[in-house]
């Protein structure tokens, strides 16, 4: 009797055991499968570029021309008095000085594209006016015949009303809302550009002369140059930059200066017009509102 009772509690220690093991490795007893894995979480696919959309924004800074001279060239007018046309036209030759400088303020369009996590191309439009006339006084003498003293007085003024450009950007971001940028392409401004002229003989052998001349045109030309640009808030930036443009040179068409001679001598004359190149530099901070409404929304992918 005692040995059919231990070989019934050796069986009750048996069974016990290998329902502990079941609950410890419950692979064991259910045919070696592994545990299954848990399901798989949801996951945000990367959203679209920051910089990525139209903008559009104001600017204002401060310019200054880069070549400042203005050249008076002029020839004397036949059939007047031959020796005193060339007098009077030499005391109106002159290379006259005017730098520019001035405000700047006005808006800008654009569109950026985000090529890779730190590359950005785009393409931007600016037009602004500009405040900053400039205008020289020059004097100049010549010898005459007849004991005359050519003396011409000439006022000469330049100025841009407007300044333009359509460029194209290329940018590298430092951080993913701080953007440093090299710009160029197309520049075009309103160019004026007239002189004043009033020429009379010192000694009173001939008369004075009057004239005057000008152009105001439309100037196309290029800029370039770059600057930086920080998106501080979702939807705005702040930027800081330096252009270059160069519009060319413009030149007015011939004023004619006559005057009076005495009984019995032709009278004198001489034409002179302006040349003048209109370029310069332009720094400037800015502040555009950028508009992502294109963007598309996140996307929830799964494995």
């Amino acid at each position: 009797m005692k040995h059919h009772t231990s070989a019934l509690t050796l069986l009750a220690v048996l069974m016990c055991g290998s329902a502990s093991a079941g609950d410890y490795y419950p692979y064991v007893s259910r045919n070696n499968a592994p545990p299954p894995y848990p399901a798989p979480a949801p996951y945000l696919a990367p959203p679209p570029g920051l910089w990525t959309g139209f903008y559009a924004g104001l600017n204002l800074g401060g310019t200054f021309s880069g070549n400042g001279y203005v050249d008076t060239s002029t020839a004397a007018i036949a059939p007047t008095t031959p020796p005193m046309g060339f007098a009077f036209a030499s005391s109106a030759s002159r290379l006259a000085s005017l730098n520019n400088v001035g405000f700047i303020g006005g808006g800008q369009i654009g569109y950026n594209f985000q090529l890779s996590p730190v590359l950005i191309a785009g393409l931007e439009a600016d037009i602004q006016g500009l405040t900053g006339s400039v205008a020289a006084n020059q004097v100049g003498f010549s010898g005459g015949v007849l004991g005359s003293v050519p003396v011409t007085f000439g006022q000469i003024q330049r100025n841009l009303d407007y300044l333009g450009t359509v460029r194209a950007r290329l940018g590298y971001l430092l951080t993913p809302t701080l953007l440093f940028y090299a710009t160029g392409g197309l520049a075009y401004g309103g160019a004026n550009l007239q002189a004043n002229y009033a020429s009379f003989d010192a000694h009173n052998v001939f008369g004075p002369g009057v004239g005057a001349t000008t152009l105001s045109d439309t100037a196309v030309g290029y800029s370039v140059g770059g600057g930086a640009e920080w998106m501080f808030l979702p939807n705005w930036s702040a930027k800081l930059e330096y252009l270059y443009y160069d519009l060319g040179s413009i030149s007015t068409p011939g004023a004619a200066v006559v005057g009076a001679a005495p009984a019995g001598i032709a009278p004198w004359a001489y034409s002179a017009k302006e040349v003048s190149r209109f370029n310069g530099h332009v720094i400037r901070a800015g502040v555009n509102y950028h508009f992502l409404f294109g963007a598309p929304p996140p996307v929830v992918g799964k494995y």
